[in-house]
């Protein structure tokens, strides 16, 4: 069974957020991370790994994307504080754990 993901990305500081969907996680975000991909990301320095969702549905994990990207900002911080109060960067313990 393959696994989906739904995550979002922010900067440094906390003030730009980066939605995303992937089948390989930890690749994805070495990826942000590295700056292998043109675009927002790179161009903003979005690259900490804030929150993620998992699923074995690649059609609601789409659906889920869009649904978060059409949220307003206080919205998306309560997600992510919610279980990532502190938004550390969860990649480090990500790629620890094997993903």
């Amino acid at each position: 069974m393959k696994n989906y993901y739904v995550y979002i990305l922010s900067n440094a500081s906390n003030q730009v957020l980066y939605i995303g969907v992937t089948s390989h996680l930890i690749r994805r975000i070495y990826e942000h991370k590295n700056h292998l991909i043109d675009g927002f990301t790179k161009k903003y320095n979005v690259k900490k790994l804030v929150y993620f969702e998992q699923t074995s549905d690649v059609d609601s994990a789409i659906a889920r994307e869009k649904q978060l990207k059409r949220w307003r900002r206080e919205k998306k911080n309560h997600l992510i504080s919610q279980s990532n109060p502190d938004w550390h960067d969860l990649y480090p313990d990500l790629v620890e754990s094997g993903g």
